[in-house]
């Protein structure tokens, strides 16, 4: 039952959560789970309207459309989480002066857990819009509650609650998924076939054969054999639905930093904008395991953490997201510009802002093809670094990512091997990688050094490499390639913008005499990040970007209104 909402009915008897820890761990439980003094409640009001549920009544279930924030007034919500099997764990009761929700739920990303009214449950109700809302006007109190539910968000993933991944072995697309998941925040688990007799069991209804796995398991009931990340996203609803009507303001094809610094700085002064990415927010930042030379963080911060940060502020300002979500084709001849999607779908936007950033390169050595995912890496995320533990693992490339690569895989494998062209490192990599590298004992640098072939039957058994005219094969499951990038400009073939004989973007004078420093060839379409010619190739310089982009886009839309007729008195 929903009825406006009251400000009177606020103030009264407190019912604490039934659900208590002491110990080391009340502080930063206190932090998941506060608990709101009336004078915030009266605060929050104005944002919400009152709802009503009796005892037992189910409030949301995994797979319903986000509802926003629940703020409890009288009785309680039992969350719960649930996996495909049925088996359902209480997470916590949230009682008088406490709120329901996750950090997803701020987009309306669909429920995560299930919620049961304890009683005679009376709750403002604020819907993800408000929520964005309440966070920009009350920004202490918003502090509060977006501390609490990316807090929560943690506690779920670190639960290993909602999808489950049935595998038989370890398999390029078991990989791909765990990859794509665990970048994009989504709680899952990864069980053996074999090792859990109930699943199984529930297996036997679908007799899926090798090439079915993984299988993946929704709570909300959905099996889906060996799907792609695009699949996964589909069949669970994660994609938002662009209305074809609809023109937005800038159109951000990218979710690395340049293009969410992009959509923070428009999204946060009014601008309506969506941003895409084919994989995960953060890009090949996103997969770097530690930055520490990021301005504000001394003691550094994984990749990871620095853009799903910015992720989620994006979100707040009201950004609309679209991963993963592949741009097909830009075509400039109409206006607003029409963005073609992979997935067979269409955005129009007044402006494009081009951040697709750049992929590792491709080396030439015989029979890398076969050992994609399968022993042969371009990243190192904590899927791989897993696999490594206690390993001898090689790596190929000498720039600040590889030295990055290096590090954090040190501290799983047994042994790194960097293989590095030059004599040197000092010449691509930040000082303070060169010492960390040479400090650590289980890293190794074959200087003046090439892969040349790798081999193996279906998993990567040995590299062979040459030194200095001598040819040597060495036995190991891991390769790790980190060698220059190559722009991701396919998209644009056709649509008129200009790129230099490597595929970078020309930005400026560089593009057009009447260019703007981040505007294309076309007049409208902007670039941002390390797909730009001449960029620094660094996170800062690609914030920088993303927040120059913007003011550019305000100048151009500017142009783009109407000229008002004059008056007179």
């Amino acid at each position: 039952m929903q009825t406006p909402l009251d400000p009177d009915e606020l103030p009264g008897t407190r019912r604490t959560s039934s659900v208590r820890k002491t110990g080391a761990d009340s502080g930063r439980r206190e932090q998941i789970y506060p608990e709101l003094p009336d004078e915030d409640l009266t605060r929050i009001a104005r944002f919400g309207e009152m709802r009503h549920w009796q005892d037992g009544s189910s409030i949301f279930k995994i797979g319903d459309p986000g509802f926003g924030l629940y703020v409890v007034l009288a009785g309680e919500i039992r969350v719960t989480r649930r996996d495909a099997l049925g088996r359902s764990a209480v997470i916590n009761e949230q009682g008088a002066g406490q709120f329901v929700g996750e950090v997803g739920q701020i987009s309306g990303e669909r429920c995560l857990v299930d919620g049961f009214a304890v009683g005679d449950v009376r709750a403002i109700h604020i819907r993800p819009e408000q929520l964005r809302a309440l966070l920009i006007a009350e920004a202490q109190l918003g502090e509060r509650i977006m501390r609490a539910l990316i807090l929560r968000r943690v506690g779920l993933i670190e639960g290993g609650s909602g999808i489950v991944l049935v595998t038989d072995s370890q398999t390029t697309r078991l990989n791909a998924l765990q990859a794509f998941l665990s970048r994009n925040n989504i709680p899952h688990t990864v069980v053996n076939a074999e090792a859990d007799a109930e699943i199984a069991q529930y297996l036997k209804k679908w007799s899926p054969d090798v090439s079915d796995y993984p299988v993946v398991l929704s709570p909300d009931g959905s099996v889906l054999l060996a799907p792609t990340e695009t699949q996964l996203a589909e069949a669970l609803g994660w994609l938002p639905v662009f209305d074809s009507d609809e023109v937005l303001d800038v159109a951000v094809v990218g979710a690395g930093p340049a293009g969410l610094a992009t959509a923070v700085y428009a999204a946060s002064e009014g601008l309506r904008v969506a941003v895409l990415d084919r994989q995960a927010p953060g890009g090949q930042a996103g997969a770097s395991a530690r930055i520490e030379n990021f301005f504000g963080f001394p003691t550094g911060i994984s990749g990871h953490a620095l853009t799903a940060r910015a992720f989620v502020q994006a979100q707040k300002f009201g950004a609309r997201t679209a991963i993963p979500v592949q741009a097909h084709a830009l075509d400039c001849g109409s206006t607003p510009f029409r963005l073609q999607l992979g997935n067979q779908t269409a955005i129009r936007a007044r402006t494009v802002v081009i951040a697709s950033g750049a992929a590792y390169r491709r080396p030439d050595i015989e029979g890398l093809a076969r050992f994609e995912g399968r022993g042969a890496y371009y990243w190192a995320s904590p899927v791989e670094a897993k696999m490594c533990a206690g390993k001898d693992v090689f790596l190929v490339g000498a720039g600040n990512s590889a030295g990055q690569a290096a590090v954090y895989l040190a501290s799983h494998a047994r042994r790194v091997s960097m293989i590095v062209r030059g004599p040197s490192l000092k010449a691509s990599m930040s000082q303070y990688l060169v010492e960390r590298i040479a400090s650590l004992e289980n890293i190794e640098v074959q200087y003046n050094s090439e892969i040349t072939a790798l081999h193996g039957s279906s998993n990567l058994e040995s590299v062979e490499i040459v030194q200095t005219l001598q040819r040597r094969t060495y036995a190991t499951e891991h390769l790790f390639l980190f060698i220059g990038a190559v722009p991701n400009t396919s998209w644009l073939t056709g649509c008129g913008v200009a790129v230099d004989s490597s595929g970078f973007v020309l930005t400026g004078t560089a593009a057009s005499a009447h260019a703007a420093e981040h505007e294309t060839s076309v007049s409208g379409v902007f670039c941002a990040g390390d797909v730009r010619q001449g960029s620094a190739k660094r996170v800062a310089a690609a914030v920088g970007d993303g927040a120059s982009v913007v003011a550019q886009i305000h100048q151009y839309l500017a142009q783009l209104k109407p000229t008002q007729p004059a008056t007179s008195d």
